[in-house]
């Protein structure tokens, strides 16, 4: 299981470097698919090309990466031809609501299981938590985006008494759950 929730992205270099350690191979080498459903307002829209821009500096070459929108599920064997997935932030619930839809819900938790690498922006990380009805149910703990601070840093260790608070500067890693999840934010050292 590799699963790195954020609010903003790889939007440090210690979020960089656990990024690249967590795909596990040359970025030269690494295609990605990039999922912007979430962003249905002008605010989020406006931060796409920033998201895209996550993977282009982390050495994605942009004819590797795909984008890829939801309209339809993907089978497993296409998503799995795929070294990392993106999801993009914006509106949780519509994310969530497409993700059921069109079945993909299944295809990407397949892919988890089977070792997949996702990264989640803001709604895109949103969706793993208990935070709406029917999500995707990968933490059982509701997750807060763009904190001022992030209230956990280091492992993590379940059950949680509170909600996980992850500032702008912060990446959940999860490598396997309970076991081995953890908290990195630049703003806490």
């Amino acid at each position: 299981m590799r699963v790195m929730l954020t609010s903003c992205g790889i939007e440090t270099d210690e979020i960089k470097k656990h990024f690249l350690k967590m795909l596990g191979k040359k970025p030269s080498d690494t295609s990605a698919l990039f999922i912007p459903t979430a962003a249905i307002d002008a605010d989020a829209i406006a931060v796409l090309p920033k998201c895209m821009n996550d993977l282009l500096k982390c050495g994605i070459p942009k004819d590797k990466i795909q984008v890829f929108d939801l309209h339809r599920n993907m089978q497993i064997e296409e998503l799995q031809s795929v070294d990392v997935i993106y999801l993009c932030g914006g509106r949780t619930s519509y994310l969530l609501e497409r993700l059921n839809k069109t079945g993909f819900r299944e295809t990407l938790l397949s892919y988890i299981q089977d070792d997949g690498f996702v990264i989640g922006v803001s709604a895109g990380s949103v969706v793993f938590a208990d935070n709406l009805p029917e999500s995707l149910g990968l933490l059982d703990a509701k997750l807060n985006v763009h904190c001022k601070k992030s209230n956990i840093t280091g492992p993590v260790h379940f059950p949680l008494a509170e909600n996980i608070e992850l500032s702008n500067t912060a990446a959940m890693l999860i490598r396997n759950i309970p076991d081995d999840v953890e908290i990195v934010d630049n703003e806490m050292h």
